[in-house]
């Protein structure tokens, strides 16, 4: 008599490991898909005639660095705080003259302007320096993340266009922390929240 083939207990045992090992990993992938399909479409895929007002920047030459941020109160602060939503990133002293107070405009209208999606959008503005800040600024512009940091660090970092500088632009990160676009000086606000329809409709995260 032929005799029978078995699989020992033990085969048994791990190949229903392996079985049950797999439902775990396609959960997880469905879960990271959005956020994987959305970095690869911003900074890996370019496909041609696409059109920006702002500057697309490469995550992997602007790192965030190690930044020396405070509160007003004199707190630590980090930008990581902000991780999950999309950042309006603004530069200048604490007298904030016309084009520091124009920035501040912009960043507030651009974020209402997104209507159900601007709950995604956060702003902050950098203080290059210790001196007071009007407070009759801070209420008009109430939601603002206001935070003092080292003007040498920042400029540093920031990317400029050739003759301009840090406090000329204002600049934006996206929900997993990555510095991704820059806009011009003096903007065309209307142009700027064009880039922002298409960034949030096309992005899953934030």
């Amino acid at each position: 008599m032929q005799a029978k083939l078995t699989t020992p207990a033990s085969e048994n045992k791990v190949t229903t490991g392996r079985k049950s090992f797999w439902p775990l990993i396609l959960v997880i992938a469905a879960c990271a898909a959005p956020m994987i399909f959305s970095y690869v479409t911003y900074y890996i895929i370019k496909p041609q005639g696409r059109t920006n007002y702002g500057t697309l920047l490469d995550p992997r030459t602007y790192p965030i660095p190690q930044l020396d941020l405070t509160t007003l109160e004199g707190k630590p602060a980090a930008l990581d705080n902000f991780k999950g939503k999309w950042i309006f990133l603004q530069l200048d002293a604490s007298e904030c003259a016309k084009a520091c107070a124009d920035k501040l405009y912009y960043m507030r209208q651009l974020r209402l302007t997104q209507g159900k999606e601007m709950d995604r959008i956060e702003r902050v503005w950098l203080v290059t320096d210790s001196g007071p800040i009007q407070a009759e600024l801070l209420k008009k512009y109430e939601g603002t993340s206001v935070l003092r940091a080292d003007i040498k660090q920042i400029s540093a970092w920031l990317p400029t266009e050739d003759g301009s500088a840090v406090t000329d632009h204002f600049y934006m990160l996206d929900p997993l922390g990555n510095l991704m676009m820059r806009f011009p000086k003096d903007p065309d606000a209307n142009k700027i929240k064009k880039d922002i329809i298409k960034l949030l409709k096309a992005s899953r995260i934030g």
